[in-house]
């Protein structure tokens, strides 16, 4: 049980979103601007550890209307008549709204420009596969750079208009557009040399793209032949968040004067993605999964991973938050991206895991536990999550299981 014998900390305003639809794929979720307050701690944000982060979002501006998107993959077939994210997959990704989002999250589509434009030496002659094509605008990244010839694998709608595209601009003599699933596409050629793809989700593995990219790495690519991106990694920390919190979950326990707890209960179960304010950091951030897709086999995204949160200031814990960042080794220099809450925003956001308890925390106290991530069976795109935690302090002592879903 805890007990709350620290006043609320509470500041400043921070923008916040909450969810509308879920109607569609996860890249597609409707999000509305809601205002809470956020608590005062000021740190400031830490310098990137990857070399062209600066120079990604400086040269974004200039760059930004002549970007084109390049992720997608179609939907595996399911019979069940209860509709999860896989139903829309498909054909969410048809839609030119969905291309138009990730073009212009400049942290992403920049950095994989830089990655191609800055390492030609890595494109240059040599045969190259897209994974979840959209628009094509990796493809036309890597022709640019020299590419021998491109092979672009699009599911979705969206394979006709990369078509399109890839003549408007003149290189349909290096990009091959292909239609279909990856795990059915017969290519023209027997093996690639560099296999590039854009297949994170929200929370890092939702939507389960990377499996493709990792069916497509054991078929076609060469034994000495390189995965853009080659590093993964998904990270938790812990935040203050009590006005939303209240607003968004307890406002279940008594709508105009009803009980409506039993929607409580499935909001809570329901990861939120959203922008987290770096104010509201509780504690350090700590590595949960590292991932090797030039070496991982497709069981490794599922897995349990222990974690000790270390408070860093006295104050609440209403939720732990969940980010990933990605690196390309490979390069003349190391680059990369992060989608924590201490870095520019992307279209990624964080994921938010609210608790049931409101852990009070005093500094150097620590929150540890496990969590367990896993690939929903009736649905495999889907993600089922098992936190246990537990906190003995000196004012608050909890140990509890709880169970998300991202569906």
């Amino acid at each position: 049980m805890c007990i709350n014998t620290k006043g609320n900390t509470s500041g400043s305003i921070n923008p916040r979103y909450y969810f509308i639809s879920s109607s569609s794929s996860s890249k597609t979720l409707k999000w509305r601007l809601f205002n809470t307050h956020s608590s005062t701690m000021t740190d400031a944000m830490p310098p990137s550890k990857f070399e062209d982060a600066d120079e990604t979002i400086e040269e974004a501006a200039a760059a930004t209307s002549n970007m084109e998107e390049d992720s997608a993959m179609c939907e595996p077939h399911d019979s069940s008549t209860d509709k999860t994210s896989a139903d829309y997959y498909f054909d969410s990704y048809s839609h030119f709204g969905i291309h138009e989002e990730m073009l212009k999250d400049v942290v992403r589509t920049k950095t994989y420009q830089n990655v191609i434009y800055k390492n030609k030496f890595l494109f240059k002659d040599k045969i190259v596969l897209d994974v979840g094509a959209g628009t094509g605008i990796l493809s036309l990244f890597c022709a640019k750079a020299g590419a021998k010839h491109v092979y672009a694998i699009e599911c979705s709608q969206m394979a006709d208009m990369a078509q399109e595209i890839v003549k408007a601009n003149g290189f349909s003599n290096v990009i091959t557009v292909l239609k279909g699933k990856v795990e059915e596409i017969d290519l023209p050629v027997p093996q690639v040399d560099i296999i590039i793809s854009e297949w994170m989700g929200y929370f890092l593995l939702y939507e389960n793209m990377l499996n493709t990219v990792l069916y497509a790495r054991d078929k076609w690519l060469v034994s000495d032949g390189i995965v853009l991106p080659d590093n993964a990694t998904l990270h938790l920390t812990a935040i203050e968040d009590s006005e939303y919190k209240e607003d968004k979950i307890e406002f279940w326990k008594n709508v105009y004067g009803f009980d409506m707890s039993c929607i409580r209960k499935q909001s809570m179960m329901e990861p939120l993605v959203d922008t987290v304010d770096q104010n509201q950091i509780v504690t350090n951030c700590q590595l949960l999964k590292s991932m090797n897709i030039s070496k991982m086999t497709s069981g490794d995204a599922s897995f349990t991973a222990p974690f000790k949160l270390v408070a860093e200031r006295d104050d609440y814990i209403h939720a732990l938050v969940a980010y990933f960042d990605v690196a390309f080794t490979v390069c003349h220099k190391m680059t990369g991206f992060s989608t924590g809450p201490r870095s520019k925003n992307t279209h990624w956001k964080q994921t938010v895991l609210y608790l049931e308890d409101v852990l009070t925390i005093c500094q150097g106290e620590f929150v540890v536990g496990t969590m367990t991530v896993t690939q929903n069976k009736k649905n495999p795109r889907d993600i089922d999550i098992t936190l246990k935690y537990s906190l003995n302090g000196r004012r608050c002592n909890v140990s509890r299981t709880q169970e998300y879903k991202m569906r």
